[in-house]
Order: C-alpha cells, then structure tokens, then sequence
C-alpha cells in the first residue's frame, strides 16, 4: 500500500487563500479595519495616505493610492472574473442557454429593482443624486460564495451553482454599466492601442508554452492604455481574461482559463480585493454631517429589499410563463437566502458609487460617503439575514422534487 502523497506548502497556501470562506473573511476584515480607522483620532492619516500619489506623470499614471486601488488591484479581480466567465461561456453552466436561463433572468431582475428602489426614494428628494442609481444593482462574488460556504453546509450544490451563474452575470452586466454609464468621453486612439495589446496578449495565451513574464508585458499595457483611454481600467482586466483560451491546448490536462485563474485568484483574494476594500470601505462618518439621507436609505433598500425581490419575483415569472426550470434539487423557498444573498454589494457597488459621486462631478460631497454608508450597512444586513435564512432551510424537510418538474430529483450533492 503506498502512502499518499502530501500536497505542497505552496499547493496548501493557494488552496487555503483560494476557498470561498478565506476570501470572504479577508474582505470583511479589510473593511472593518478602514472603517475603524477612519473614523479614529487619527482619521486624517488614512485619508492622507490614501491620498498620495505615485507612478510615472509622462505616462498618465500618476494616480493616488486611493485611484491605484480602484482603477489598478480591482483589474486583477476583473481578471478572475473575465477568465471564470469565459469558462463559464464555453464549458460551465452559461453553456446551455436552457440550464443558464433561471439565473440569468434573474441576475437581470435582481439589477432592475433595486434600481427602481433607488429611483423611487431618491428621484423626489433628491433628482441630481439619481446618477448613483446603478450603485445598489452589484452583487459580490467573493463575499456571498463565502456566506453561502459558512451557513449553507448540507444545502443542495446546486444551489451554489445557481449562486454563482446569477453573481457572474451580475458582474458581466456591472462591467457593462461601468463601461458605458461612467465613461464620459474616449480617446480612441488610446482604446485602439489597448485592444492591440490584448490581441498580443490572446496570441502569447495560445503559445504552446505558457509563461507569466511573457503575459504580463501586454496585459499592463493594456490596462495603461485603456485607462488613459477615459474606459474604467478594470474593463481591460476582463477583455485579458476573455482572451484567455478555454480549451485545452497542446495536450494539456485543462483549459488554460482554469490554469490562470488557479495562478490568480490568490493574488485578488489575499491583495487585490483586501485592499481595495480597505482603500474604499473607510467612510468617515464622526463629524461628517447628515450622512442618513435619501442616497444612502436608496442603497440600502435597494440592496436588502430590492435585490431579493428582484431575484424571486424574476424566478417565480419565468418558471411560471415559460419552459424553464430551476435546476435538480432546488425550489424558488431556497431561493430567498439566495436573494438576500446578492444584496451583498461591496466590492464593485462601492466603485460604482465612487464613479456616480466622483469630486467634481457637482454633486454634494456628502453625497459618496452617504452612498459608502448605505453599501456596508445593506451588505451586512443582507448577508446576516441570508446567514439566518440558510441556516434555517438547512433544518427544514425536503421534498424528493424541490423544482416541480415532474421529475425526482438526483443530484444528491451538498455544500
């Protein structure tokens, strides 16, 4: 009998970093320390550290560490998401448009009505603020995989799947907004020299040997071109991860999109995605002002109230009108976790609230930390009630046809 082979140090550290519980925890504990210091005596030192500016001025890039999180470590986590969307399109669940329809419609449903929320409670008090209308539409992967992880053991897989496919698409039409609702003008030229270097950077990715310090040249390039372009940075990160082959090539064991993302996702999760919280979660609320007003009640009913209906009432339409199923094993009850869970903003609500209430954009200054406000509180309540719920569903008896298609279900699989 031969011993089993004990994986690598390095091999464990990624596997760690890599879990949806590791990821999720860094975020939160990212943001509770900016908020904590933020609002301390020493308050000024954080703004002003933030504040700093580096990076070449003859190449447009010298930005505020504040600007380099943002615009530069949130492009890795775009990455992450680019190269698990395009595996998703051509080998995962987006494949077949009839098992993706469910949670497609409602990543969509989940975007509109917490928009109309926002419109709802900000358009008569405050029109000028309706700009930051997209900031309650996000969901965060990292940190509603990681709630799901804790609280949903014994749940159906199924139901992190759908979690997932939901919060990609989500993201895919997040990217969408940024690229089009926030970009006020484009140097073209400067986008045309960007998308050269992603073709570059597709060719090196089909190389019959792949090697990081030849990926990276053309894909910084990239990212400085399309950001002195006037596009948001972080679209570059997701163009690269779309050019990355979701095949295997030259006999290899798997796609090179699964490669990659193993290769990066612990550098978003351990860094990129930890400081960009850190640098975006430190809203300064001790002498700040009303920062309880209309944007921030918008956001935070957006993402608590809004997300959820969103997502079920979505579902419950389309099973109900048309030919599409939720997948084996689970029914539109588990589905209310699920909703709450994509009220979890965060990441990419707090950079849309950061390109909606921008300084200089004439709108109050109060009106970005207002925003901030209303995206921790709504993620917090939204994840501690998802929390709840699914520890709830957990106990409960199921069916042996959660989904209602005639058929008993066989995917037996838990998280």
């Amino acid at each position: 009998m031969t011993d089993r082979v004990q994986p690598s140090p390095m091999v464990r550290w990624r596997t760690w970093i890599g879990a949806d519980t590791t990821g999720g925890a860094l975020l939160m504990i990212a943001a509770v320390l900016a908020l904590v210091w933020a609002n301390s005596p020493w308050r000024d030192v954080y703004h002003d550290l933030l504040g700093v500016h580096v990076g070449p001025e003859s190449l447009g890039l010298n930005l505020s560490l504040a600007h380099w999180a943002s615009d530069g470590l949130l492009a890795v986590f775009f990455f992450v998401v680019g190269v698990e969307l395009k595996q998703e399109f051509v080998a995962g669940s987006l494949r077949n448009p009839r098992d993706a329809g469910v949670p497609i419609a409602a990543a969509v449903g989940g975007m509109i009505v917490p928009a109309l929320v926002f419109i709802a409670i900000v358009g008569s008090a405050e029109p000028e603020a309706l700009r930051g209308w997209a900031t309650p539409t996000a969901t965060d992967i990292a940190f509603a995989l990681a709630v799901l992880a804790v609280f949903g053991r014994g749940l159906p897989f199924a139901l992190r799947v759908f979690l997932m496919t939901l919060a990609v698409v989500d993201d895919l039409l997040g990217i969408l907004v940024i690229a089009t609702v926030y970009t006020d003008s484009i140097d073209f030229v400067m986008l045309a020299a960007g998308l050269m270097c992603i073709a570059v950077f597709a060719v090196v990715a089909r190389m019959k040997r792949l090697h990081w310090w030849l990926l990276l040249p053309p894909a910084i390039a990239a990212w400085a071109f399309v950001h002195n372009s006037g596009v948001h940075a972080t679209v570059s990160g997701v163009l690269l991860g779309f050019a990355v082959p979701a095949i295997a090539l030259h006999r290899e064991s798997g796609p090179r999109t699964e490669k990659l993302g193993e290769a990066i996702n612990p550098v978003s999760a351990a860094i990129a995605l930890p400081l960009f919280a850190f640098a975006s979660a430190g809203v300064t609320v001790v002498g700040v002002g009303h920062i309880l007003q209309p944007v921030s009640i918008g956001v935070f009913a957006g993402l608590v109230v809004g997300k959820a209906i969103g997502v079920l009432a979505t579902v419950w339409v389309v099973t109900a009108l048309t030919p599409l199923r939720l997948p084996d094993a689970i029914g539109i009850r588990d589905l209310l976790p699920v909703g709450l869970l994509t009220g979890i903003g965060f990441t990419v609500a707090l950079l849309i609230a950061e390109l909606s209430f921008a300084p200089g954009s004439g709108l109050p200054a109060d009106h970005q930390p207002a925003a901030k406000v209303g995206i921790l509180l709504g993620s917090f309540t939204a994840a501690a009630l998802g929390a709840a719920m699914l520890r709830a569903d957990a106990r409960r008896a199921r069916s042996s046809d959660e989904n209602r298609d005639g058929v008993p279900d066989r995917d037996t699989r838990v998280i």
